[in-house]
């Protein structure tokens, strides 16, 4: 790509002349002359990744910067959030925000043009580079209100992503963002539609111990904002609110998870998410947050409450007419060859007859109009795609006769002229969900059945040459007495024993949800499957190269946030750790005069803890004692004498009279104790020592706290090395 630049003007001109990066316009009439958003000096990175890079190279540039900033402008799962949306080489699209082009390129693939917006020239210029191949995208640099007068009045789409909630800085004014609206909605043709996508200001993971997105606060979106800022996110309420008060009556809401910046999976009203789906909710990436439950137990609970449109993270609504897509889900997290995405669509609608139908009737016609599509998300994957008509074939003719049906598919062609595997839209629930049930109903032999039953069904011809490898629970739809396969992506044509098929089933289930972990018997479902552990092992490593094949030896999400870094702060466990620190950094002292210790004649020190590891005492001891005992901590550790006196005086722990342990000591002047006990004491012969009728004993330790095991193994090296 070639950069032409035309005029001499400098750039702290209010004026530039327009700019050329490979076949993008960028357009600078309107450009202040300064960028008066900006990131800093990563922005200077980011713009050599995009001019010296191609988009094939991006995510090999994530795996290895592990960087917010290059994951967040570089990822090409920030481009499912509008991928879903059909478009035609005749549509027009605004972007408004367009950043860095995150999303740009996925409009400019399916539409006939697109203009963008933004305040910034250097992420404009970040933008043109990385989308330099495309002749149908025009940049606008400068304030929104400066450009819009410019602006066409008949575009087909106006995309706000994580845009709209910055309208007060775009537009200002008492009601900024009912006038953004209306700005817009002037700029549509008819028939047109403007999509928002937007944080919700009552999302669950806000309430969980998130940080507000913009304001990197804890809770400030939820207590709406009370030191006010330049930025404002909605609840469903609020905006429907909204939007009818700007004469936007007609929107539908879709609900990207696990937000819409990093989208898996969009559902809608008409989808909504089942038990069990909402499980993948540690994504702070950029920052640290707190976790004050767990939000898959939470959203389970939402679910049978309904409550899930309130308490989504983020929505994406769309003004005006609604699409045929109910749900989406995206597994571009993979090699290319294996990038898919999966949509649940209404088939066209019947007409006539279909109007007399009952209300019973008309449900269930409804979800046969339904249709499942399977679509490549690159030239790579097609031959993924086109792969499931014959693995359906081939797992049709080695199930005959048994009782597991295989989802029916036909191979079309689809609008980007790829091919598409289409499935029906089966009814049932999923064989997961019905184990879940047994389990919270703490039914263990409802469980069984439902495995033996499972084991039954797919081990039918076992000898077969082909076999799913991913025949998991939630890949089975269960109606009665029919099972259904409705998902056989992974078919290989060899021969694979049942018991192996059905401990990674198990294995998946357990990692979707580890709860699950403490509530089955793991050790009846080896025995059920003739797995020792030693092959349950092998079954383990073979699945982490199963994924590292799927995935391209590419990092995962998760595993891309455990290397940036952010943390995620427990407090509950804190808070049991303090209140187990209280117990057990307790300092008890006990006195013998003759007649043995005794709890009634102990005391606890307060504060004798300088830090966590220094302790220091100073204790009143009357004549008449005879035996002092000293229990520093309630746990097994490390203790070194390191200054002991009594009245003043050093006290010689040399003589390995004076001193007596019920743990292992390296003897000397300042003697190392190792104790392997939660009660550990040394003991203190006052009677063979010099004393005064009031006596003052000084103690200073040293305290390491150390796992019991441990404290065993060092007692065990002290043993062989040191005599007494």
């Amino acid at each position: 790509m070639v950069q032409q630049e035309s005029g001499g003007k400098p750039e702290n001109q209010k004026k530039e002349s327009n700019m050329t990066i490979g076949k993008v316009t960028l357009d600078l009439s309107r450009y202040p002359g300064e960028d008066f958003y900006s990131d800093g000096a990563v922005e200077e990175e980011l713009l050599k990744i995009a001019r010296d890079l191609s988009p094939v190279e991006y995510g090999k540039v994530i795996d290895e910067k592990k960087s917010w900033p290059v994951l967040y402008h570089f990822s090409k799962q920030r481009e499912n959030i509008v991928d879903w949306i059909p478009l035609t080489k005749k549509d027009k699209v605004l972007e408004v925000g367009s950043g860095c082009g995150a999303i740009t390129g996925a409009l400019a693939r399916k539409a006939g043009s697109v203009t963008c917006v933004d305040l910034s020239k250097r992420r404009s210029q970040i933008n043109a580079w990385r989308n330099g191949d495309n002749e149908n995208v025009t940049i606008h640099v400068g304030n929104f209100q400066d450009i819009e007068p410019d602006l066409v009045q008949d575009y087909d789409l106006i995309c706000l992503i994580g845009v709209f909630e910055y309208g007060i800085s775009y537009i200002g004014g008492e009601s900024p963002f009912e006038d953004f609206l209306r700005i817009l909605k002037a700029h549509l043709k008819p028939g047109g539609r403007i999509v928002i996508a937007i944080e919700n200001r009552l999302g669950l993971k806000y309430f969980a111990g998130c940080q507000e997105d913009h304001l990197g606060t804890y809770y400030s979106g939820i207590a709406n904002y009370p030191n006010g800022g330049g930025v404002r996110t909605f609840s469903r309420p609020a905006l429907e609110k909204m939007f009818r008060s700007c004469g936007l009556k007609e929107f539908h809401f879709y609900y990207p998870y696990p937000d819409y910046k990093f989208m898996t999976t969009l559902y809608s009203d008409e989808r909504l998410p089942k038990k069990g789906e909402l499980s993948n909710n540690l994504r702070n990436f950029d920052r640290d947050r707190i976790l004050l439950f767990d939000e898959k137990n939470a959203y389970d609970g939402i679910l049978d409450d309904g409550l899930f449109p309130v308490f989504s993270n983020s929505y994406l609504v769309v003004l005006g007419p609604g699409y045929q897509t109910e749900y989406a889900r995206y597994s571009n997290d993979r090699a290319p060859q294996f990038q898919i995405c999966t949509k649940i669509e209404k088939a066209a609608e019947k007409t006539g007859a279909d109007e007399a139908a009952t209300d019973k009737t008309a449900a269930d016609e409804k979800e046969a109009r339904k249709i499942v599509r399977k679509l490549p998300l690159s030239e790579e994957a097609k031959d993924h795609v086109s792969g499931l008509f014959e693995a359906q074939e081939k797992l049709k003719e080695r199930y005959a006769g048994g009782e597991l049906l295989i989802n029916r598919c036909q191979l079309k062609e689809g609008e980007d002229g790829l091919p598409c595997a289409e499935f029906e839209f089966v009814k049932g629930v999923t064989l997961a969900e019905l184990m879940d049930i047994a389990i919270a109903k703490e039914d263990p032999e409802e469980f069984r059945k439902l495995f033996r039953e499972y084991l039954r069904r797919i081990g039918y011809n076992e000898e077969s040459p082909v076999a799913d490898y991913d025949l998991v629970f939630s890949n089975i739809l269960v109606d009665g007495d029919t099972w259904t396969l409705i998902d056989y992506e992974w078919t290989f044509g060899k021969t694979v024993e049942t018991r192996e098929l059905a401990f990674r089933a198990v294995l998946c289930y357990l990692l979707e949800d580890e709860s699950r972990q403490e509530k089955l018997d793991l050790d009846w479902i080896l025995e059920e499957l003739g797995v020792a552990p030693e092959e349950a092992q092998a079954y383990r490593e073979q699945e982490e190269e199963f994924q590292r094949y799927v995935t391209g030896q590419r990092l995962s999400l998760p595993q891309l946030r455990e290397l940036i870094g952010k943390k995620v702060i427990r407090p509950w466990k804190m808070i049991r750790e303090f209140q187990d620190a209280e117990k057990i950094y307790q300092v008890q002292v006990y006195e013998d005069r003759g007649d043995g210790y005794s709890e009634d004649r102990s005391y606890f020190v307060k504060d004798a803890y300088q830090t966590e590891k220094e302790l220091e005492l100073e204790l009143k001891v009357d004549g008449d004692v005879n035996l002092l005992r000293i229990d520093p901590l309630m746990d097994a550790c490390m203790v070194k004498v390191v200054e002991m006196t009594l009245n003043g005086e050093r006290i010689p722990l040399e003589n390995k009279k004076l001193l007596k342990v019920n743990g292992r000591s390296t003897g000397g002047a300042n003697p190392t104790i190792v104790f392997a006990t939660e009660d550990p004491n040394l003991g203190i012969d006052l009677s063979r020592l010099s004393r005064d009728r009031e006596n003052l004993l000084y103690a200073k330790l040293e305290v390491t706290r150390i796992p019991k095991n441990a404290a065993e193994d060092l007692l065990g090296a002290l043993a062989r090395h040191v005599r007494f």
